[in-house]
């Protein structure tokens, strides 16, 4: 296919998790409402996820029992967990009930399957007329009628472009991690793995001099679980460091002294950017037009939480807002984006980070205890809905009560002078 000056109604940059998720709600509106001709839309990534489905990833996030989300990712979702648990650094287990939430696991090839058949359905109604480009855009441009994507050979022409493209953010920010994960997907012997533990964070690993790290452990079955090693460090850790800490953790997380006979049937790996340093959901507007036909997805977007890496329900909030109104037509340039996150929840982020960068030796925080502390100071329904982004400012004083005071004065005092000396 040669798009020497293809047009479209929409292009989408990038196929992962963030592209993936617009077609999935677009898919369910245009399944649900009768369309006067089919929605052109183009995916320009090199690979092709939903023919591919490969397993590069999983996904978890608490969903409400039978709300809405829970309803659309339907079976995409592998597990799920009414309760999950917390270990703190000397070993000892927090069980926390989640009701009305469950813990989801949703698997790459999973949710690649699921949302190309809701596609396929889409397109056998004569709603959607799906394309994919196997290339990689060079440029994006604007003039005051539509977008332009330049590509090795031709241009596509398009009134939205949605972008999930890594970008950098809009200016520096004063803290910034890094969420450096390595994990395996191992099967041993039957009846060897409880399918209903559920670890979310294990602080009882080796802690690095800044940051923290954890394990988790998620188990498919009675022989298989998804086991992982995740740090919040300054700079990503040497690919042996990381290697050896996950081998280190996995044998005592399925409750085995050895890793022999354990047979690794996926890897997982990313480094994922943790910082207060904002990022803008359009990029500036070309002269005469009020705002960008182009929207930023994903971690471009900042879907990505500073102070956990979470991104999943940010992602599929910000997919679900677009696909109704590019359902309904609406143009680029008047597209209504959500912020992924409250102002307020920025500002608290960056607290935290800060105080994980001091760390206890700088009169900042101490990582494990500080997660430890949240959970069981407060109903895990409201941490969760904190990390979501969905809190009111009376839980988020709840929240604040229980957090470790000095630090986080500490921390805020030190964010209140940045900002004074022109840091913002």
């Amino acid at each position: 296919m040669t798009p020497t000056t293809r047009a479209a109604d929409v292009v989408l940059l990038g196929g992962g998790g963030a592209g993936t998720a617009v077609l999935h709600h677009l898919a369910l509106h245009l399944l649900r409402q009768r369309q006067r001709r089919p929605l052109r839309v183009v995916v320009v990534d090199p690979l092709d996820r939903l023919a591919a489905r490969p397993a590069d990833r999983t996904w978890c996030s608490w969903v409400p029992r039978g709300g809405r989300a829970e309803a659309e990712l339907g079976p995409a979702v592998h597990r799920w967990w009414p309760t999950v648990l917390v270990v703190a650094r000397d070993g000892s287990p927090v069980r926390l009930d989640l009701a009305p939430l469950r813990y989801a696991m949703v698997r790459g090839e999973d949710y690649y399957a699921h949302v190309a058949a809701l596609v396929a359905r889409a397109v056998d109604r004569g709603a959607l007329d799906l394309a994919h480009l196997p290339v990689a855009a060079l440029d994006v441009e604007e003039d005051a009628t539509a977008a332009r994507v330049v590509l090795p050979q031709g241009h596509l022409v398009a009134p939205v472009v949605l972008d999930s493209r890594p970008a950098p953010p809009a200016r520096p920010g004063a803290s910034s991690l890094v969420q450096h994960f390595l994990g395996q997907r191992v099967r041993g012997a039957e009846g060897s793995v409880d399918p209903d533990r559920a670890v979310l964070m294990d602080f009882s690993v080796p802690q690095p001099p800044v940051g923290l790290a954890f394990g988790y452990c998620l188990p498919s079955d009675t022989a298989t679980s998804l086991v992982e090693h995740t740090a919040f460090v300054p700079e990503p850790l040497a690919a042996q460091e990381q290697a050896a800490a996950l081998a280190a953790y996995l044998p005592g997380a399925l409750g085995t002294t050895t890793s022999a006979g354990l047979h690794v049937e996926h890897v997982e790996a990313g480094a994922i950017p943790m910082t207060d340093a904002p990022f803008t959901q359009r990029p500036a507007a070309p002269p005469g037009q009020r705002r960008s036909r182009v929207v930023r997805l994903g971690t471009a977007g900042g879907a990505v939480r500073p102070s956990t890496g979470y991104a999943f329900t940010a992602m599929h909030r910000a997919a679900r807002a677009l696909a109704g109104q590019l359902a309904a037509g609406v143009p680029g340039d008047r597209l209504d984006v959500p912020r992924p996150y409250p102002r307020r929840h920025a500002w608290m982020d960056a607290l935290v980070l800060r105080a994980l960068i001091d760390g206890p030796q700088r009169g900042g925080l101490e990582g494990p205890d500080f997660f430890v502390r949240l959970f069981t100071r407060n109903p895990p329904q409201r941490v969760l809905r904190f990390l979501d982004g969905l809190t009111g400012p009376a839980e988020e004083l709840a929240l604040m009560a229980t957090s470790p005071r000095g630090p986080m004065l500490r921390a805020a005092a030190r964010d209140a002078a940045w900002r004074l000396g022109g840091g913002r």
